[in-house]
């Protein structure tokens, strides 16, 4: 038995429908309250549980040979920091706690691309010296915690965990959706009519998937390995969707400094009548500034990872999107 955490999420719910076409026997941990759209139809184990209840978490890993941990708390904005370094953090030494004293004997944990460091806008690789410092906003920050968490653990505990980093995943089942996701579904609404000079490295969520599989295989424990696509600059991406959906791409570069505003009005608006994360956040604005890039050559030099083009990962999500109602006006 595999347990997978995250599994209602987007790149949880891409692992377990890996896992059962290799024909595996997959229990997932979720909240009582998370929707389960992405678990709709599939045959696994539903364990309700929390990260942070310790109690829920030794009845989910019982019998469990491995363990996938994809849950975190992925925001690039929230009003309680704390809770977001609780869940990454202190949950993931829960679980992985657990899964020593049930005996389990291998498992991956997903990190980030964002805990790693890309100087100069050329593209960041595994090895590249990351500092706390050099992350920005309370996601990359909590990320970058759990991630040398989860090292010191393995390290110290003897307990055999591959380390994954995803880069800029897109596709199908983006319920959220994610913030690139949100991007996306804006471009293709014709509603993103500016861009800033940035750069991301899209990958198809599938593929992402596959790699968690190739990592828990072949992956060394307490190595990391990024899986990513193509970099891409932000204006190629919504060009790219606008080709998809018959529209116009967006020719108008915003500089980062105007649109800082714009995202600091928008987190106070949002503070001050309520809902959910800002469609533009200080944080973002800061990453922007610097290209995301990064490559995979260690995944696909030492675990046979090959990525599919980064067209076919926005053309399912597009696709994806339009099936499910979210492009409609």
């Amino acid at each position: 038995m595999i347990l997978v955490t995250g599994a209602t999420g987007f790149v949880g719910s891409a692992v377990v429908r890996a896992l059962l076409a290799r024909g595996e026997p997959v229990r997932v941990l979720v909240r009582p309250t998370s929707p389960r759209n992405n678990l709709s139809g599939l045959d696994v184990d539903i364990f309700e549980g929390d990260l942070l209840q310790p109690k829920t978490l030794v009845r989910a890993v019982a019998g469990c040979e491995a363990i996938f941990h994809v849950a975190a708390d992925y925001r690039l904005w929230t009003r309680d920091p704390g809770a977001m370094f609780r869940t990454n953090v202190e949950g993931s030494l829960a679980l992985f706690r657990a899964a020593v004293e049930a005996g389990v004997s291998r498992s991956v944990y997903t990190s980030s691309v964002a805990v790693l460091n890309n100087h100069s806008n050329n593209p960041g690789y595994e090895d590249g010296p990351a500092e706390y410092a050099d992350m920005i906003g309370v996601y990359k920050q909590s990320k970058f915690r759990a991630e040398q968490a989860v090292q010191a653990f393995g390290q110290n505990s003897g307990a055999e965990i591959v380390i994954v980093n995803p880069s800029t995943p897109v596709g199908p089942r983006d319920i959220k959706p994610t913030p690139t996701g949100r991007i996306i579904v804006e471009a293709a609404r014709g509603k993103m009519p500016a861009f800033v000079d940035t750069g991301l490295n899209i990958v198809h969520v599938d593929d992402v998937a596959e790699g968690h599989l190739l990592a828990f295989d072949k992956g060394v424990p307490g190595e990391r390995y990024i899986l990513g696509g193509q970099n891409m600059t932000l204006r190629e991406i919504l060009a790219e969707v606008a080709k998809l959906t018959g529209g116009k791409p967006p020719t108008l570069k915003l500089p980062h400094n105007l649109v800082m505003p714009i995202a600091i009005f928008a987190e106070l608006w949002v503070r001050l009548i309520g809902g959910d994360e800002p469609f533009v956040t200080v944080d973002g604005v800061r990453m922007a500034k610097k290209k995301m890039y990064f490559s995979s050559a260690k995944a696909e030099r030492e675990l046979g990872y090959t990525p599919r083009p980064a067209t076919h990962a926005l053309a399912d999500a597009v696709k994806w999107f339009s099936k499910n109602g979210y492009l409609a006006s």
